[in-house]
């Protein structure tokens, strides 16, 4: 696996003054883990933007934090977001042991087009973004592409069982569980009990306007 390489300047700003670091285009990140000293380190929002876009939460990327010696690989555990603007506040690199296994997240891509989509006007159900896996850093995978060709109707289903993995890799989600299938469109149907309700409301007032008529004529 290609992993990603980024450099991290070291921070001594700390607390409420990483506010000044934010107006300045800088986040603060932190890492931490495999029982190693936690750094507190800086970085660029729009270097961090360009590998966040790459790398996501499951692929490992190489860190090498200025001051220290060597690099580490880590993952992106956290990322803070500001609640209105979206720009990141704060970003987490957890350090792994590349020889000991690791849960993640990965997402899910499908490929391919249903035929229950384009021929029977079906609605694509998804019950998975991502699933969880347990596998050593360096052999997680990117993504499961998984492929909804064979969708050809509303009976079709694919499970968490039927989903591709490296022989290294293990889905920790239940066998059984329903990653995708194609359902039926939702028709809605007009009760026909409700349209006879109303023309007898129609009929009613009918009456009432010819009875009254009658007395009006016989007085």
């Amino acid at each position: 696996m290609d992993v990603k390489s980024v450099k991290l300047s070291a921070r001594t700003i700390v607390g409420k003054k990483v506010a000044l670091l934010r107006r300045k285009g800088i986040v603060p990140v932190h890492v931490y883990g495999t029982q190693a000293e936690s750094i507190s380190a800086q970085i660029e929002d729009q270097t961090l933007n360009r590998l966040l876009l790459e790398i996501g939460s499951n692929i490992p990327v190489s860190v090498e934090v200025e001051g220290q010696d060597g690099a580490d690989i880590c993952f992106v555990r956290e990322v803070q977001r500001h609640p209105v603007k979206e720009s990141i506040l704060h970003v987490d690199f957890l350090r792994v042991d590349v020889s000991q296994t690791i849960t993640a997240q990965v997402p899910v891509v499908f490929e391919g087009t249903a035929p229950g989509i384009t021929q029977m006007g079906g609605v694509l159900l998804q019950n998975f973004q991502s699933l969880l896996v347990e596998a050593l850093p360096m052999e997680i995978p990117a993504a499961f592409n998984i492929d909804i060709s064979g969708l050809i109707d509303f009976e079709v289903t694919i499970q968490v069982s039927d989903v591709e993995s490296p022989e290294n890799v293990s889905i920790l989600n239940d066998p059984d569980a329903l990653v995708v299938r194609v359902t039926a469109p939702r028709i809605e149907i007009v009760e026909e009990e409700e349209i006879e309700g109303e023309e007898g409301l129609e009929g009613e007032e009918g009456e009432g306007e010819e009875g009254e008529g009658e007395e009006e004529s016989e007085e």
